[in-house]
């Protein structure tokens, strides 16, 4: 897969989408937000309800998810890293191991979401905001830049055609 080819691709679709810089932008930052959770099958549904409910741009918010899925095999050290993190926070030390000494099959238990789930979420919320608050800005900037391009183009280009031959 061609990386470069890939983000352009998707960033073509993001500067093509009509709606406002700020919407646009919020739905960048909330799809990045939700791609550093671990909701597995929740979040791309998660990003849409909550770009929906803040008024920023759906489509985007659904682009932004699927940026993750190039880091996708990164995730399991960027998640070893939000668990970590997320432990620190809850604890205020850091944990012993990073692989708990589980019995088999103890990921069948609710406990475990409690014990491994808990400090994964906490941390993925402390990797993302920064992350999704850094990506806002830089795509207010990129598509509030390309909308005034495309602005005065289409000024420039109405003269010219008012002149039938």
């Amino acid at each position: 897969m061609n990386l470069r080819a890939w983000f352009q691709r998707h960033s073509l679709k993001l500067l093509a989408i009509r709606d406002t810089p700020e919407a646009i932008a919020g739905g960048v930052a909330i799809g990045i937000f939700f791609g550093f959770t671990p909701l597995f099958g929740l979040k791309t549904l998660s990003a849409m309800v909550f770009a929906w409910l803040t008024g920023s741009n759906i489509l985007a918010a659904v682009i932004a998810t699927t940026l993750h899925d190039i880091i996708l095999p990164f995730m399991p050290v960027i998640y070893l890293a939000e668990y970590r993190l997320g432990y620190w926070f809850l604890n205020a030390q850091w944990p012993v191991s990073a692989r708990p000494n589980w019995p088999p099959h103890a990921w069948r238990n609710w406990t475990t979401f409690v014990t491994v789930g808990k400090p994964l979420l906490v941390g993925s919320a402390l990797c993302g905001a920064p992350v999704a608050g850094l990506f806002f800005l830089v795509t207010r900037r990129i598509v509030a830049r390309h909308q005034r391009k495309k602005l005065a183009r289409q000024m420039g280009g109405e003269g010219d055609d008012t002149n039938p031959t």
